[in-house]
This record gives C-alpha cells, structure tokens and sequence, in this order.
C-alpha cells in the first residue's frame, strides 16, 4: 500500500507535468487532485497502449516523419511491420466499411457501434502479439512487433463524457495515440464528404480537454491529435464562441445550423486554438498541396514553434492528376520538413484487399489455376525481401501451438501439426 501511496500522490504528478519535455507546450484545464481523485483505487497498467505511445513519441521526435498505411485486419497490419513500417493507422472509415461491430457495411458517418475501433486495435495487437510469440520461440529477435496504433475517434460519438469513456477504450485495448474532430458527433462525415457541421472552437476544446484526462486518468502518455474539418465544412451548430465570429456567414438552415465561410483561415484560427491540448494537429485537405500545407503550417509554428503536424495522404485524391511524378516522389520529405511528422495513407488497407482481390479473382476465372500459381510465384519472389506468408500455416502460428504441446507432453506429442504437413514437405 505504501508503494500505491507514493504513486498516486498528486504532487509527484504535477512535478512530471511541469518537468518532464513531453508536457511541454501541453495545457491541462484541471488538476493533478482531480485525476487522483477519478483514478480509483488500484493501479492498473496498461502495458502496450504505455509502451506504443512512449515509442510513437519517440519516432515522432527523433525521424524526419514517420509514414503509416491504414490497416484493416491484424494480418494486414504483421505484413505491415514484417515490410519495416515502423506505426500503423487505424481508420475508423475502414472500420465502418468492413470491420464493424455491427456486422454492416457503413458510410464513414459514425453509424457503427462505438466499442468498434477499439475492438479492432484489440485485434491488431493480438495478431502483432502473436507474431512476436512466434518469432520469439524460434529465437528471432530482429523485428519490434509492436508496431504503436494512432486510432480514429471521430468526432467522439456524442459529448464530452462519450468522448472520456472511448479514450479509455482505446488505451485498454492498446492504442498508442487517438485522434478526435470538431464535427458534430450526431452528423458526422467523411472529412471528404459534403455537409459537415462544426462544433464551436469551446466545444471542441473540451473534447480534447476529457480525452487528455482519460489518458492522465489511466496513467498513459498518449498521443492526441486533434483535426479540424474547417477548411472544407460550411455548417457551425452554435454562434455562442467568439473565436468562430469571423468565419459566419449570417445564413441559417432549415435544422437551424449557422453558416460559415470554412476555407484555410478558418482552419488555422481553429488549430491555433486547439494547439494546448493536443500533441498534433491536423488539417483535412481536398487535394495534395504543397502550397496550402505550407501556409496551414508556418501559421500554426509562429504561434507554437515545433508543434508537431499530421498530414491526410488520402487515398480520396487522384494524385496522379494534381502533381507530377516528381511532386508526388518528393511531396511527404518536403511536408517532413513543414513539420508534418505523422503521414499516414488513410484507406490503405481497404484498397489493397480489394484491388489485389478483384486482380486475382479477374484473372481466375479467365485462367483457372494458372492465374492463382502466378500470384503464389509472385509469393515466393517476395521472400527475399522479407515477406513469410507464402508459408500460411506457420505464419498464424501453428508451428508454435506445438511448441506448446511438445511442453505439455514432455516432448512425447505423436499429433503435432506441421510434421509430415503439406507445408513442410512442399515449401
């Protein structure tokens, strides 16, 4: 009890908040008492979600940026780390398209149950987890697998308690880092779909403000980011926050939304606001521009030098159209050196299934087996490169359940698996 005690003592963590450099810059509008206070009385830990957020910070502070590529199912996300990514995007619109929950295909509109990304950075962590397990019984130690997970909250499915409760659900299920919006949770959109409503710069502010607590309360540093969708929205519940005045419009809807101008200004005055209490700031873009990065950035940094950015490289832009083959090769060293430290290809994982899937199943029927050799060909020139799925049964881990039978029976198991297996004979 003595040990808890010294632990939970309000002032050693207001002495961290004051001292430590990753509070730096970082504005708290409640005390070190009122975190010890909704704390509980045990301490419990949080291992991977303390550990990712501790290495996130870290990549995030010591490389020029650090590239993620969403994914969609824990295997996406090994193959994702076994090819030498070194932190994985979760999108809640992937996750409302095919990893819901619910068991629906949605709209990213915030339709799905709320438990949903959690679920899912539960599962990607047990697919890293046993990723590891399996290396580490066969004495490999070359790869991190624990890859830090930078979640999507979306607008935090209703007010501030709602977004308290799904921060805390994220960092138990292993989240390194959550990032929340200022659209309106009840009518929230795609940041590249039209008709999103803005919550007042205050409103928002309190979002952050709740989730920065559920982390202080859990005990984890996690990484927040905090994203406006002012550059494109056109729609503001409230006119009560004076910092949103010079964005209105004077037009009311038919729900009785108020009506803004948006564009870059609007987003800059929003992020400048938000700057405190978050640890990133992110502004959703139409198109890949360099031009308009800048200018959101050397905004922001006169205000908060070294404030570190976030950057959409959507899959919602055709960039083969807006940039050059150059412009596209060099766009993310030159939003590096902006600022932008995390960059991350949102829908990544739903567009690789499904192109690679459709390739496949276009050319099977057209050629039969001949069609599906290739692909296992084009398996086997890839293990030079690193990549182990080519052998499926071993890559889910069936080799080290017998490591763990052959435990059990002293080595004297006759029904181990991969022994006179179609895998072991053939590849």
């Amino acid at each position: 009890m003595a040990r808890l005690k010294e632990v939970r003592d309000p002032k050693r963590l207001e002495r961290e908040w004051e001292s430590n450099p990753r509070w730096e810059g970082i504005t708290r509008d409640y005390s070190a008492d009122d975190v010890e206070r909704l704390r509980g009385s045990i301490d419990i830990k949080f291992t991977l979600a303390e550990m990712g957020a501790d290495r996130l910070w870290h990549l995030l502070n010591d490389e020029p940026f650090v590239a993620a590529l969403g994914a969609l199912t824990g295997n996406q996300a090994i193959q994702q780390v076994r090819a030498g990514l070194e932190a994985i995007y979760l999108s809640g619109w992937q996750v409302a398209a095919d990893a819901n929950l619910a068991g629906q295909m949605y709209p990213d509109q915030s339709l799905y149950p709320v438990n949903s990304v959690p679920s899912v950075v539960k599962r990607i962590n047990q697919a890293l987890q046993r990723a590891d397990q399996i290396d580490h019984s066969e004495g490999k130690h070359d790869t991190h697998w624990f890859a830090p997970i930078l979640a999507d909250a979306e607008a935090g499915f209703g007010g501030c308690l709602n977004a308290f409760e799904l921060m805390k659900a994220m960092i138990e299920a292993g989240a390194a880092g959550v990032h929340f919006e200022d659209q309106l949770a009840s009518e929230k959109k795609c940041g590249h779909l039209g008709g999103k409503v803005l919550v007042p710069t205050s409103h928002f502010i309190r979002t952050l403000s709740a989730a920065r607590l559920a982390a202080d309360v859990c005990g984890v540093p996690s990484i927040l980011v905090a994203r406006t969708d002012a550059n494109s929205a056109t729609l503001l519940t409230s006119d009560v926050d004076d910092r949103d005045q010079p964005f209105m419009t004077g037009d009311r809807t038919s729900e009785g939304f108020f009506g803004i101008s948006g564009g870059i200004e609007m987003a800059i005055a929003r992020a400048i606001a938000f700057a405190p209490y978050a640890d990133l700031l992110w502004m959703e873009t139409s198109t890949p521009d360099i031009k308009e990065a800048k200018q959101f950035a050397e905004a922001v940094r006169r205000e908060f030098p070294g404030k570190m950015l976030a950057y959409n490289c959507s899959p919602s832009f055709n960039w083969a159209k807006k940039l050059d083959a150059h412009q596209i090769a060099s766009f993310q060293r030159e939003l590096g050196a902006m600022g932008y430290k995390f960059q991350f290809v949102t829908l990544a994982g739903f567009h690789a299934l499904n192109y690679s899937m459709y390739e496949l199943a276009r050319t099977y029927k057209k050629e039969g087996m001949t069609a599906y050799s290739r692909m296992q060909q084009e398996e086997f020139e890839a293990e030079k490169f690193g990549y182990t799925a080519t052998k499926h049964q071993h890559e889910v881990g069936t080799g080290y359940f017998d490591e763990v039978m052959k435990v059990v029976s002293n080595g004297q198991s006759s029904t181990t698996a991969l022994d006179r297996s179609t895998e072991a004979a053939q590849f």
